[in-house]
């Protein structure tokens, strides 16, 4: 029996097509040395960007203060420093603050310091730190304040570490004043009753919840408060007396009543001896530090890569966002030109 005839293809001869030739093979090294390419190229744009974010967090948030120029003589080695004093008086700002005060007296090149003043206050504890500080900085070196938009409470308070022989100069505009202090509280008694909820914390003590909002202040509750007030109040008025020549104590309690003065009050009531500008401010600066032409600089705190991710970071965990909000609610004396707290917050 025949066996089945297996049908053959066409031969390319037959019908003129022919399959493409296989590719030619990669050479094994050639294909190893590109992925070593890649991987050497990963390695340093990994390495590259860790060292990026170490310097800049090194040079910008932990070590001293960078200097931009700002006016005069580029090549002069006598420098005069701005120190600049803007927003809440508030962690963390208070501590770069203080590291530019720092620089300023290490630098042997300072004759002397503008101190720019733009901040509604802050936190009591703060704004001593910064007001101790300068007065440290005023004894070597001469201290000029000029005032910017605001500089009241807190902002006044540490103007007053030019000393007494500093000048304070504020813009035709400025606000300022505002002497006294405050511990926002809220009181949601009403709000709790209408949403009939009601907050019993356990405690060890009389005082442990005693500015609640949810509860009215008891009368042993308001005199503990009212010693803590009088005692920051006692200070902030020590301080003007101590560094004001043209005011008195009794001056100086007759105008803290948390009133905000004009530039034209302030001058009146002796609270500033000027009415001027930055440019007025350091021809003054320039007269007392003795020097004729010198190298304007101001110090700056640019924001590292480190604190950006950190800071995107925080605002994105539920754990920090509670923890603001705990933080909101600790009772803090401040010396502040207004009634609502200030709000906790990070760099940047």
């Amino acid at each position: 029996m025949d066996s089945p005839q297996i049908p053959q293809p066409p031969s390319a001869s037959a019908s003129g097509w022919a399959p493409p030739p296989p590719p030619p093979p990669k050479p094994p090294l050639r294909r190893l040395l590109r992925w070593v390419l890649l991987l050497v190229l990963v390695i340093s744009l990994v390495t590259n960007c860790v060292l990026w974010m170490v310097t800049s967090n090194l040079f910008s948030g932990h070590s001293g203060p960078s200097e931009r120029f700002h006016a005069g003589n580029r090549t002069a080695k006598d420098k005069i420093a701005i120190i600049e004093i803007s927003g809440t008086i508030m962690p963390p700002f208070t501590d770069r603050t203080l590291r530019a005060i720092k620089h300023a007296l290490d630098d042997k090149h300072v004759k002397g310091v503008l101190l720019q003043v733009d901040s509604p206050g802050g936190f009591v504890a703060d704004s001593h730190q910064i007001y101790h500080r300068l007065k440290e900085l005023a004894e070597k070196k001469p201290i000029v304040v000029s005032m910017k938009s605001l500089a009241a409470s807190g902002g006044y308070y540490v103007a007053m570490g030019a000393g007494a022989n500093g000048r304070i100069f504020a813009e035709p505009t400025t606000w300022t004043g505002s002497i006294g202090v405050i511990i926002p509280r809220f009181e949601f008694i009403g709000l709790k009753e209408k949403l009939g909820i009601d907050s019993k914390p356990l405690k060890t003590g009389e005082f442990k919840d005693a500015l609640s909002p949810f509860h009215p202040l008891t009368e042993n509750e308001k005199a503990v408060w009212e010693n803590i007030l009088q005692q920051a109040f006692e200070r902030f008025i020590t301080v003007i007396d101590e560094n004001r020549q043209p005011l008195t104590r009794e001056n100086v309690k007759k105008l803290a009543t948390g009133q905000i003065y004009t530039a034209d009050d302030a001058l009146k009531f002796g609270l500033i001896d000027a009415i001027g500008f930055e440019e007025d401010a350091l021809k003054e600066l320039k007269s007392v530090a003795k020097v004729t032409d010198p190298k304007v600089v101001k110090y700056e705190f640019p924001s590292g890569v480190v604190d950006l991710l950190l800071g995107s970071q925080a605002r994105q965990d539920p754990a920090a966002q509670w923890r603001d909000w705990l933080e909101a609610t600790v009772p803090r004396a401040m010396f502040y030109c207004s009634w609502a707290p200030a709000i906790p917050h990070r760099i940047p």
